[in-house]
This record gives structure tokens, sequence and C-alpha cells, in this order.
């Protein structure tokens, strides 16, 4: 054998050593990190802490902005700003992406709405879900997924003076540069109250008409909706269904998830409050995951929405929750 041939072999077995090595770096890098994609606890008391105040002037808004950015620049992120309306209803939402390492062309967005009404300090409506999205923005942003990750806050979710809300996700879906490549949605919205007594969780009427059976009259779990388009993306949230990423602390979180045919909107408005529906009526598949709002937490929308109002150990194990589900949703099928 030439010397040629024999360096050109051994320049060879080198980068296939070198493929082999990467890839179980990789393996192995991830299932280090698996372990700790849990929530810390003290980061969100303190997102509770700092943004429960009501969030509706300008001045309001433009200091959450702040906090927002400040927050997402420590973890490492350049975020990105888009202005949309005029006038009372101009608003900002910011957004930072993480790129997928196998297939960073599929995105999975993780939302939430930042501003509150006015009168209220939003602990639950919406900071609950802030700081969740504050975390995973955390907690991704040194951690190798397949798919790409965006984290996006919108601006302007409650009703403005025209009278219509859902204007920051809404001008987000009408920027078709923000649909290229969009897997799935992950709306948050109101994760932090709970009730434990009988009769405690009540359902918009009608609901037994979506042939749902055996509701929880107590007020201890998460509910899903989802549109009836894209039940795979509904099916990664069902408790009773393996995960990809199992976290310990979301365990004992029951999930009721709720298919949702977008046809039904003139008859049940509930299923059609938040961040969700801008982009099921693009055709793109969302779900949202929520405590319930009014159907549970009488502080909704009222000076009472307060952090003291909370179940904060409900809210870390819902956390926990959306964590272990969005994990598995940046993972290729069959994966790891």
């Amino acid at each position: 054998m030439g010397n040629q041939l024999r360096r050109q072999l051994i320049v060879w077995l080198g980068l296939g050593l070198l493929v082999v090595g990467l890839v179980v770096f990789y393996e192995i890098s991830s299932e280090a990190q698996l372990r700790t994609l849990t929530m810390n606890s003290e980061r969100l008391r303190s997102h509770l802490q700092t943004l429960s105040t009501e969030r509706y002037t300008d001045l309001a808004l433009a200091r959450t902005r702040a906090y927002l950015t400040q927050q997402l620049t420590d973890y490492g992120y350049e975020p990105l700003s888009q202005s949309f309306g005029s006038g009372e209803s101009t608003g900002i939402n910011l957004s930072v992406r993480r790129p997928g390492i196998r297939t960073p062309e599929q995105t999975i967005l993780v939302g939430a709405h930042y501003d509150s009404v006015a009168g209220s300090p939003g602990a639950d409506d919406n900071v609950s879900a802030v700081a969740t999205a504050l975390e995973i923005a955390r907690l991704f942003a040194n951690y190798p997924t397949d798919k790409t990750l965006q984290v996006a806050f919108f601006d302007q979710e409650e009703l403005q003076p025209e009278g219509a809300g859902l204007l920051g996700s809404s001008a987000f879906v009408n920027d078709a540069n923000n649909l290229d490549g969009l897997a799935g949605v992950v709306i948050l919205e109101m994760l932090g109250y709970a009730c434990y007594e009988p009769g405690c969780q009540t359902y918009p009427s009608g609901l037994d008409q979506l042939d749902v059976q055996n509701l929880p009259t107590q007020g201890d779990f998460i509910g899903v909706i989802g549109d009836t388009d894209h039940l795979d993306l509904l099916a990664a949230f069902a408790t009773d269904s393996e995960s990809n990423a199992a976290n310990d602390l979301a365990l004992d979180l029951q999930a009721v998830t709720l298919p949702v045919p977008i046809g039904i909107l003139p008859f049940f408005p509930d299923l059609f409050r938040s961040d969700h529906v801008p982009f099921w009526l693009k055709g793109i598949g969302a779900v949202m995951v929520s405590d319930t709002a009014n159907f549970r937490n009488p502080n909704y929308h009222r000076a009472s929405d307060t952090v003291e109002s909370l179940d904060l150990v409900f809210l870390e194990s819902t956390a926990n929750y959306v964590v272990d589900r969005v994990a598995g949703l940046l993972s290729n099928p069959g994966e790891k």
C-alpha cells in the first residue's frame, strides 16, 4: 500500500471517528441536559413579583418589554421587536429564536401575551404564562434539540378600545415571514390558579355537545384545547400518553384535552378567546394551555388577580409539564 493511499485512509478514518464522536456527544449531551430541564421555582416567583402590576398603559407596557428584553438578553438571545397597529391599538411583539440542530427549518413556537386589562395586576392573566415562557427560553437557550424553538410575547391580547382583542398575535400571523416553517404553536394562557372544592370548576355552556364526558368538578387540572385538523399536536399534551422528556415534577398533573372544530366558533366563543385563534384561522396547528380562566378563577380581570391568589405549587407543576411537552415537540419522531 502506497504512502499516499495510507494517508488518505487515515484521514477518512479520522473523519469517520469525528462524525461518530459528534453524534455520541450530541446524544450524551441531550440525555444529560434532559435532567436539567426543570423550572427554577425562585425564578418563576421572581418574575411573578416583578411583572404583576397593571400592564395596560404605554408606560407600563414599555417597562414590561424592557424587563423581558433584559431577561432574554441575559439568556444569550437577541430579542426581535415587531411593531403593529396605530393609535391606541399600537403594540409591540417580542420574540427570540434558538435554532435546531437536525431540522432547523421546522419551528415550534411558544407564545404568551404580556398585557393585562385595566385595573388588574394580572398575576394569573397572564404573568403566570409569561414567567413560564421566560423559563422555557432560559432552559432551552443552550439545550440541543432537533427543531428550532421560538418564544414570542404578544402585546394587545386583551380587549382594546376598538372592541377587539388578539391584536398582537393577529399581527404576527399576518406577516408571512413569521409562518415560514412553523410546525406547531403552544399558547400559554393563565397557568397558576387551582381550586379543590367539588363544584369549583365550571365550563362553557353546551360543552356536552362536543362529546366531552366525565369532566372534573375540581379545578386541580390543566386544560388544553387544540384544533381538530392537528390532533397529533393535541395528543402530545395528553397526560395518559408517554412523553419524550419525562419530567418527574409534572407526572402528577392531570391534563384535560379538548379537540375543537374551528367551525363551531359562532356557538362556543369562550373557546376562541386567546392567541391560538389567529393561528387556527391560518391553518396552523396550535394548542392553548390554560387553567380555564374565569371558569375556575374568581379573580379573572379583577384587582384581586394577585400573586397571593395563585397556587404556586400548581404553577410550578404546570410549568414543568409544559417544558416536558415542548421538549417532546422539539424532537423528531423516533429520535432522542
